[in-house]
């Protein structure tokens, strides 16, 4: 997994798009972001819609973005969800670009 370049695969504008509106979404729902030594946390409510959303992005990003791990955590009882955005060093500055550049 080390050897994975930090960057992102995306070529065709229909998945470009598709993803930057995703991005949007979630970013824009997001209660709280906290930084992990890998990456980043996203504390998002938890509703059907910011599910689905989550479930769009992790689709996106794991074919577009191979370094990339995954976690999502859903709380019980409609508690808050989590996604958790980690890998390889250079990690952490490719999300911020990504979810700050919009």
């Amino acid at each position: 997994m080390s050897n994975l370049p930090i960057a992102c695969n995306l070529t065709t504008p229909e998945l470009q798009e598709r993803r930057t509106k995703v991005l949007e979404k979630v970013r824009a729902t997001a209660l709280e972001v906290k930084e992990l030594a890998d990456g980043f946390s996203y504390r998002l409510p938890s509703n059907d819609s910011v599910l689905a959303d989550l479930l769009t992005l992790i689709q996106l990003e794991h074919q577009c973005c191979p370094f990339l791990r995954f976690g999502l955590i859903i709380e019980a009882a409609n508690g808050p969800v989590s996604l958790e955005l980690t890998g390889p060093p250079g990690t952490k500055e490719f999300l911020t670009s990504i979810f700050e550049a919009r």
